[in-house]
């Protein structure tokens, strides 16, 4: 605090402490030797008060506390210390504070009564004693005692709300209007205590009463409608703003949202959609109002299409309104986010994950936006991009196990192996509490160290993954198929490959990975069986037809291989050991 305004503070609370001697000082003559011990007292008196507003103001209220009660002792008749003792121990926080804080305030008042800030301090203890009866007993005598305080009407009203007493609170209010006025606090509040009561009549007619005092404020309108949209009258609160907007087609933006909305509560869609596209074009209304109605529409669409019951109509309309923001508001981070959670919501993942991007691109945004960009890519197979942007992310993300998630599986897809298991380990650490995510980690961990030839460290995160879930497919294929190429635990193979194959009968990947293992255990009767399934599903790949011709070699059937691996060249003509197969119509492994 500046010296000077210290200074100020000072006088003040000296010229207060002075009046309140004032009466004493004039009924005293001029100084005589018999007045000096009064004299002294009120020497003293001054000394100790100054002391202690000192402290107050420097906010160290307990040796303000001190100084008060001096200055009490020397005075103990004196209104004004106990006010300034009140006022210490009302801002603490225990009950037994207030309490004495409100003896000494009844103290202050016994002694002066025509003092209002007195009664407003008595009023605030009172209430933070939730003894609302006094309170609304302090409020009333200080508003009969000290004149010019009807504005505290309004606060006596607010006690007998606290109070629970909501007839009372009326009848306050009621004298405040009479006093002051027709104004919006009485009025609303009027409005809200009569729905409460049940007398729709009354409410309907306090709002009409603010509305006709005042038939330009958009806003009365507007407030009195959303009352009665919370009390459950909807259709009446459409009357009143339909009524508004045809008197004032010019002066009613907010209304027209409103009414929109209230259009969309009340199942009429129609309607609310025929606003929604002139409010939309209108660069007045907020932005923030537009998001949240998009935002409502964008929750929908995700709901529908959760329920498996897409709403191609309204997908159709909330792109038309999300067109309509972007041309206004083309910079917005806002608005990208919004249309990348809309488009993400109608299934547009390519339009989603642009939209995402332009929000990062435009300005900070949080965790959840760079999550959503990254699941995209991820999803649309562009991991350039997702390990580029994953790598932005971990600057401003760097404990969020999502980001090294996707940095780590978008290098293992782009056969970066060190870098996925560097990601991938370190998503793992972050995951501990989510067992699903590391269990996933865990096979793709699994995949990474079998690509690096580190096989312990392979088998150790796939066995990790199936402690987790023991029916978690993508690892018992590729666990088992790696086995069979490495010739390793074949017997364990077999029993995770035909886990697989039993609860997943016609997958062709799985089919093939079961065959493979049988070729790798010498079972190649067994493994014909098996990959003849797989074919027959219309799915088979160049590696199904080469293996088949394998197993056919195994069995003797050379010209039935040789046909096999044809076949498979004929979808992967780059494989030099395949044509070496052809061309000498032999094995080699």
């Amino acid at each position: 605090m500046r010296v000077e305004a210290f200074h100020k503070v000072i006088i003040f609370f000296f010229l207060l402490l002075t009046a309140s001697f004032s009466l004493s000082a004039q009924k005293r003559k001029k100084s005589t030797d018999a007045d000096q011990p009064q004299s002294i007292k009120e020497r003293r008196v001054e000394s100790f008060f100054t002391d202690g507003e000192k402290y107050f103001i420097l906010e160290d209220y307990a040796k303000a506390l001190m100084y008060y009660q001096m200055a009490l002792e020397v005075d103990p008749n004196n209104a004004t210390i106990y006010y300034k003792i009140a006022e210490v121990l009302s801002r603490r926080t225990g009950q037994e504070d207030l309490q004495k804080a409100a003896l000494s305030i009844e103290n202050a008042l016994r002694l002066e009564k025509d003092n209002k800030y007195f009664y407003l301090l008595a009023a605030s203890i009172y209430n933070g004693l939730s003894k609302f009866d006094k309170a609304a007993h302090v409020y009333e005598k200080m508003i009969e005692t000290i004149k010019g305080t009807d504005e505290y009407l309004y606060d006596l009203a607010a006690v007998y709300q606290y109070a629970n007493k909501p007839e009372e609170a009326i009848k306050v209010y009621n004298h405040a209007e009479s006093v002051l006025g027709i104004n919006e606090i009485s009025s609303i509040q009027k409005q809200r205590l009569y729905l409460e009561l049940g007398k729709t009549k009354e409410a309907v007619d306090e709002g009409e009463k603010l509305i006709a005092a005042f038939p330009e404020e958009e806003r009365y309108l507007i407030g009195f409608a959303e009352v009665l949209a919370q009390k459950g009258e909807r259709m009446l609160a459409i009357q009143y703003l339909e009524k508004f907007v045809h008197e004032n087609p010019e002066e009613s933006s907010g209304a027209r949202m409103l009414l929109a909305s209230l259009y969309r509560d009340t199942n009429q869609e129609l309607k609310a959609r025929e606003l929604w596209l002139t409010l939309f074009d209108d660069p007045s209304i907020d932005l923030n109002n537009k998001v949240v109605v998009l935002g409502a529409y964008s929750t929908e669409l995700n709901q529908a299409r959760a329920h498996s019951n897409p709403d191609p109509a309204k997908e159709e309309f909330a792109m038309v309104l999300y067109e309509k923001l972007r041309k206004l508001y083309p910079e917005e981070t806002n608005v990208h986010i919004l249309g990348g959670d809309l488009y993400l919501s109608a299934g547009k993942n390519r339009e989603a994950e642009r939209e995402y991007f332009a929000a990062v691109k435009s300005g900070n945004v949080n965790f959840e936006v760079w999550q959503n960009l990254l699941y995209l890519e991820t999803k649309l197979d562009q991991f350039d991009s997702v390990i580029l942007h994953s790598e932005t992310a971990l600057e401003l993300f760097p404990n969020q196990p999502m980001v090294y998630y996707f940095n780590g599986y978008a290098n293992l897809r782009k056969h970066e192996y060190s870098e996925a298991t560097g990601a991938l380990e370190q998503a793992k650490k972050l995951s501990a509490s989510n067992v699903g995510l590391v269990g996933e980690i865990d096979g793709m961990l699994g995949d990474a160290y079998y690509a690096t030839k580190e096989y312990d460290k392979s088998d150790e995160a796939y066995e990790s993954a199936l402690k987790i879930n023991e029916y978690n497919y993508n690892v018992l294929n590729n666990y088992s198929y790696y086995l069979s190429l490495r010739k390793t635990n074949l017997e364990k193979a077999e029993r995770m490959s035909a886990l697989l194959v039993k609860n997943n009968p016609d997958n062709p990947a799985f089919l093939d990975t079961y065959a493979w293992v049988l070729y790798a255990r010498q079972k190649y009767r067994e493994a014909k069986k098996i990959m003849e399934r797989a074919i027959t599903t219309g799915e088979a790949s160049a590696t199904h037809f080469e293996h088949y011709g394998d197993i056919l070699y195994q069995l003797g059937d050379v010209t039935g291989a040789v046909q096999q691996w044809e076949k498979a060249r004929g979808l992967n003509a780059n494989s030099d050991i395949l044509n070496k197969k052809i061309a000498n119509r032999k094995i080699y492994e």
